[in-house]
């Protein structure tokens, strides 16, 4: 589901980010911090974003669900009633 795939692509970009930063590294004699921010900032931003998503996924799934239950729960008490009263008719 969307809930749980997106904090693995979010992981993914993170993973993507901290590999752009180690290359730069590798290629530089010298590294600032400036060289490495463009890495590590995919990297959180990836990361946000899936948390983001997935947790606004897994909420929203949730309330349905407990919609849906709900609704299913008024279905079976109303059908129970209807069952008692053509019982009561024989």
């Amino acid at each position: 589901t969307i809930s749980g795939a997106a904090p693995m692509i979010g992981f993914l970009g993170t993973v993507i980010g901290m590999i752009i930063a180690f290359q730069k590294m590798a290629r530089e004699t010298t590294v600032s911090p400036a060289d490495l921010a463009g890495g590590i900032y995919t990297a959180m931003i990836t990361t946000a974003a899936g948390l983001v998503v997935g947790i606004i996924a897994y909420i929203s799934y949730n309330y349905l669900v407990n919609k849906v239950d709900k609704v299913i729960f008024q279905l079976e008490a109303r059908t129970t009633e209807f069952l008692d009263l053509l019982h009561h008719n024989d």
